[in-house]
């Protein structure tokens, strides 16, 4: 009995109260301040473009800036409508290709698949979303931009060239197409994971009562927890629209990066990621070039924060 005695009184803490409540506001003291540094850091980042941006915000109105269809730094024009437009297009496209798709394997991988092909399929989506993207870009060189030039330029544009949305005037592969099936690739992961996490939040109380009264799985799926989860799928798109908006190198390979406004998929285009990347560093010494391109990247951050903001709110109200 004694050496049981000693094994219990050794495990347990024989500080004072005092002591361990001390311990215990210092350990919720820290933590808090370690949970703000990002808030910092996203403060410091803004107040930065700010600053640098502010010259030519001085100079031009916001509204010309945002609305000019003219991008001649050397004749002081600093028009971002073509990129602000391209940037539409191409995160459109991407997010139309990409939504589809991730519902339907979500929801295959939770509801339908047995546990030994949910453990080889998640770790092949992890290992999608870690890929460099780069390395998308490269891929979408070498594959995407051929394969929309000589399939789907002759075909699509062959069979619905009436409609202006698949008109093509010079068609190369170097297109809206190209980067929003390059995107979609790109953020499929991510939708996926996102929406397969909320489906496991859903009580299968509702998939078991849907069952009893005669649904079958799918109807169940479609009728009950496809309406149940719609907020979260929601929040799931804005989350991947989010990641294309502001990609950079794997778009800036396939779009062709001219500036001009598409109006249609098979046009090229000119993403603001794009342009901060291939232009920051080179021409500074024109007046406003650098503050017109920290212009951007404070576009960038502000349309970026605003949707994971949203995506952010539809979360919490659904988890309520």
């Amino acid at each position: 009995m004694g050496i049981f005695e000693i094994r219990s009184d050794a495990g347990r803490d024989t500080r004072p109260a005092s002591a361990r409540h001390r311990q215990d506001a210092i350990a919720q003291r820290w933590s808090l301040r370690i949970t703000f540094i990002p808030l910092i850091v996203l403060g410091f980042v803004a107040i930065a473009l700010i600053v640098r941006a502010w010259p030519i915000l001085q100079t031009y109105p916001l509204i010309a800036l945002l609305f000019g269809t003219v991008w001649k730094p050397s004749a002081g024009q600093f028009g971002l409508w073509p990129f602000i437009t391209g940037t539409l297009w191409v995160t459109s496209v991407g997010v139309i290709l990409a939504v589809p798709p991730s519902i339907l394997t979500a929801i295959y991988i939770s509801e339908y698949a047995q546990t030994r092909t949910r453990l080889i399929i998640k770790p092949i989506l992890d290992v999608l979303a870690a890929i460099p993207p780069v390395v998308y870009g490269v891929w979408g060189l070498l594959a995407v931009v051929p394969f929309v030039e000589s399939v789907l330029v002759p075909g699509l544009s062959g069979a619905l060239g009436f409609l202006p949305l698949f008109a093509s005037n010079q068609p190369t592969g170097f297109s809206v197409l190209a980067g929003g099936i390059v995107l979609a690739v790109m953020i499929t992961p991510l939708i996926i994971a996102v929406i397969y996490e909320i489906l496991h939040t859903v009580p299968n109380d509702l998939r078991q009562a849907s069952l009893a009264v005669g649904a079958t799985r799918w109807e169940t799926i479609w009728r009950v927890l496809l309406p149940y989860i719609m907020p979260g799928i929601i929040a799931a798109i804005v989350l991947g629209a989010s990641r294309a908006f502001g990609e950079t190198i794997a778009v800036l390979m396939v779009v062709g990066n001219v500036p001009k406004v598409p109006t249609s998929l098979f046009d090229t285009a000119y993403p603001l990621p794009a342009l901060i990347a291939n232009n920051y560093g080179e021409m500074m010494s024109i007046p406003l070039y650098d503050a017109a391109l920290l212009m951007v990247a404070l576009v960038l951050l502000v349309v970026v924060f605003i949707f994971n903001l949203i995506a952010m709110m539809i979360l919490r109200r659904f988890v309520r």
